[in-house]
């Protein structure tokens, strides 16, 4: 007979003793001598039962100890983003010492109403590719921790992407800034690399590349240089794949920038890459920056002028928040990293 079909009260009777004595083997040993609560267990191996129904004892109290991390886009491109997994694994090292489970969901999927039944609340990483979750996870009634964006109704985490693009911005722009080029990241609604142009930019209230890009237009400006909507590119992914093409277009330019603002370390480094091959000078010839502080850009060559967010902290704050049922939102500090790509003038 297989577990499935055997309850608590069918082993009791079979073993002549109460539920409770039952439960108590399985959740709570001290209740029994060692041997009893050993004899008990090996009656229950060999009827092929393991234990009251987890999932019904988790309906009962109201709590599954199962917290859903609610990731901006498709699961197989977030697990392998290195910040990301920065954040994630933040997340995962603030859990390890508690009785939480964590449940990793899409942002692409159509409702979180799948899972709300299941988990005990939510830890949103960036802002939910399809938009709709947003609505959901503002008006449902568990716990909703945010990073990298707010929705008012919960606590969120966040750095100043603002202020750190206009610092990061000002260091690479220096004072020999002639052209410049943005390579963004998620600033249009659209799936293929293209020049922003015309088209509408995405709710700044959401999107972490939007004050990003607020804070490189601010460096601009005091510095004096002009970009046209053409020089600002939209990359709908932090991938080598699709920031080549951008970094392609944009240096097979006459004339050719000598700054690049990047939105992601993954895109810059992928510039970087490209302006070598051509046998540019890095920084001499171009300067380029990006933003996140991922481990590849210290160890490249030349090294990567970017924004240190600290990721894995982030997370962890995130995790923190939501097992202390934090009502306020944090801030968190980020640092300015000095490369060689863009050395401080």
């Amino acid at each position: 007979m297989t577990s499935a079909k055997l309850t608590i009260k069918e082993v009791a009777r079979r073993l002549d003793v109460s539920t409770a004595t039952i439960s108590n083997a399985f959740n709570r040993p001290d209740q029994l001598s060692a041997k009893k609560r050993e004899s008990i267990l090996k009656a229950c191996e060999e009827m092929g039962y393991f234990g009251p129904n987890k999932a019904a004892r988790s309906l009962r109290r109201g709590q599954t100890n199962i917290i859903a991390l609610v990731l901006p886009d498709s699961l197989d491109y977030m697990v392998s983003d290195p910040v990301a997994s920065q954040f994630i694994r933040g997340v995962a090292q603030e859990l390890k010492n508690t009785d939480a489970n964590l449940l990793l969901f899409s942002g692409n999927n159509d409702s979180v109403n799948d899972v709300v039944d299941f988990v005990d609340g939510f830890i949103c990483y960036g802002a939910p590719r399809n938009h709709n979750l947003l609505k959901q996870l503002s008006s449902i009634s568990k716990h909703v921790v945010t990073a990298d964006f707010d929705i008012g109704t919960a606590p969120s985490v966040n750095i100043d992407n603002y202020q750190a693009a206009y610092e990061i911005g000002k260091v690479a722009l220096g004072d020999s800034a002639q052209r410049v080029a943005i390579l963004g990241l998620r600033l249009i609604e659209g799936k293929y690399t293209c020049s922003v142009n015309d088209s509408p930019l995405i709710d700044s209230e959401f999107s972490v590349s939007h004050r990003r890009l607020d804070g490189y237009m601010k460096a601009l400006t005091e510095c004096k240089v002009i970009v046209s909507k053409e020089d600002i590119w939209h990359i709908p992914e932090s991938s080598q794949k699709y920031a080549k093409v951008a970094a392609q277009h944009v240096l097979s330019q006459t004339p050719r920038p000598n700054v690049l603002l990047c939105m992601s370390d993954v895109i810059a480094l992928t510039a970087m890459q490209e302006a070598l091959k051509l046998g540019l000078r890095v920084p001499q010839d171009i300067r380029i920056v990006g933003f996140d502080g991922i481990d590849e850009g210290s160890r490249y060559h030349p090294t990567l002028a970017t924004v240190e967010q600290f990721n894995v902290k982030k997370g962890a704050m995130a995790a923190r928040m939501f097992l202390d049922r934090t009502s306020h939102s944090e801030i968190l500090p980020f640092s300015l990293v000095d490369g060689d790509s863009a050395p401080a003038q």
